[in-house]
């Protein structure tokens, strides 16, 4: 196989920008198409014609794992890579018995991501399901180490809320998605401007971006 042509599936778009800022820099990758739900990425895979999908394990419409399973049925020579920042093994099996061959934390790093897309490359499809608890805790400590607590000023709310405007989204948006009121949205993001020291609302979130609020989100289920 030349190149490897990849689908990438994620509600969030700060997270696709970065797999695609990550993966264009491979020779052998060719980025064919991007989706932000389950139906969109069902349907792009008809249109794109994918080697392998990166999928987020939760989506808005439907989980990624009844995605996985419609897609590897109705495509078995598509490969399915599980992204999420959940350790949960068993949503490792679900996801392999929807017909993933890989799930990987978001949490470790780049380049389990890249050893497993150069595998399948490669013609190696069963690969290994995760990372191991061991890497996690050091991925963490490095980012840490490089880049000191920065966010640790903020509540669970406002981090959320910090992460959601990361992707462009307005008041009324985030208070849709995080369930509580466009007034506290509005003093959330206020407070968090003050934090951080910034001046706006779009320097927070590229404050945000560049310190990877992604890899510091609290350990729970993904407001919708």
């Amino acid at each position: 196989m030349d190149k490897l042509n990849i689908l990438l599936v994620d509600d969030h778009a700060v997270v696709r920008l970065g797999l695609m800022t990550l993966l264009e820099d491979l020779a052998w990758v060719n980025i064919v198409g991007e989706a932000g739900t389950a139906a969109e990425a069902i349907t792009a895979v008809s249109y794109n014609q994918p080697d392998v999908i990166l999928m987020d394990i939760r989506l808005p419409d439907e989980s990624g794992i009844i995605a996985c399973r419609t897609i590897t049925s109705q495509y078995p020579s598509v490969r399915v890579i599980m992204l999420t920042s959940y350790a949960d093994d068993a949503l490792i099996l679900r996801a392999r018995q929807a017909g993933a061959c890989c799930y990987i934390l978001k949490q470790v790093g780049n380049q389990p991501l890249i050893e497993s897309l150069e595998k399948i490359r490669q013609g190696n499809l069963e690969l290994n399901p995760t990372a191991t608890q061991e890497e996690i805790h050091q991925f963490h400590t490095d980012l840490r180490a490089e880049n000191g607590d920065v966010f640790k000023n903020l509540t669970e709310r406002e981090m959320w809320v910090l992460f959601e405007i990361t992707n462009g989204k307005t008041n009324p948006q985030v208070a849709e998605s995080l369930a509580v009121s466009e007034q506290t949205v509005c003093n959330d993001i206020n407070t968090v401007v003050a934090k951080l020291g910034v001046t706006n609302r779009f320097e927070a979130a590229i404050y945000a971006l560049q310190h990877k609020i992604q890899y510091y989100l609290p350990e729970r289920d993904r407001p919708k």
